[in-house]
């Protein structure tokens, strides 16, 4: 039975996916919203996104912090996920002000911006327990490399190496992806980076930060790569 997956990644028009048929390239594809992949997924098995998924009530999670020591030069690219109450606020604000009373730090405005899309991802995924995971491509290519990549995802090296990494794991890019190809390539790279954890996850071969993945609600949260 053929493994269908599909990787997503947040952009600044909205959401780029990749889909994966048993591990190789199946099509790239845009939408506008998060919800417009997941209806139009075709019975994919898993849906790995590069947003965060679950929050707790209080403090930061233990998945952020563990995936930023893991990523070395690249850590910054992770950013800590303040507790839910903060996202709850309508400015940032006062969202920066209740984050800062909840965990003693302040709310970045590059964090607060996500806002929309990691409300929108976080709904689907309480409405569809099982389906959608949380993934971050820098992971997912650390794991891939066996070391943390020297060169960020926006500069020439650091396309090359990211496109070479996914087509050594079997996942090999065409330069025509259609309409697709309007995203700009790091978002592309990262949406099958995030594809190849989610193939993972669906043959029960991923690892998870942390692991066990932490419990709020019955919900489990970690990053998986």
């Amino acid at each position: 039975m053929s493994i269908h997956v599909i990787g997503v990644d947040a952009y600044a028009l909205g959401w780029v996916g990749v889909e994966l048929r048993d591990g190789a390239f199946g099509r790239a594809v845009l939408a506008s919203t998060l919800y417009e992949i997941v209806a139009g997924s075709s019975g994919a098995a898993v849906i790995g996104v590069d947003i965060p998924l679950g929050m707790l009530p209080d403090r930061w999670r233990a998945a952020d912090t563990l995936a930023a020591d893991t990523l070395g030069p690249r850590r910054a690219s992770v950013f800590r996920v303040p507790p839910r109450p903060v996202w709850m606020e309508q400015d940032f604000t006062s969202a920066n002000r209740l984050c800062r009373e909840l965990t003693g730090a302040g709310l970045s405005r590059q964090s607060w911006a996500l806002r929309p899309k990691l409300l929108e991802a976080n709904a689907i995924w309480e409405r569809h327990p099982g389906l959608l995971f949380e993934a971050h491509p820098e992971l997912s290519f650390r794991t891939m490399a066996g070391e943390p990549l020297p060169y960020a995802k926006k500069t020439w090296s650091g396309q090359a190496r990211r496109r070479e990494l996914l087509a050594r794991n079997g996942i090999v890019l065409p330069d025509q992806l259609g309409p697709a190809g309007q995203a700009p390539p790091d978002d592309i790279l990262d949406a099958a980076a995030v594809a190849w954890t989610a193939h993972r996850v669906a043959t029960g071969s991923a690892l998870s930060h942390p692991s066990p993945p932490e419990e709020e609600n019955g919900s489990r949260i970690a990053i998986w790569y």
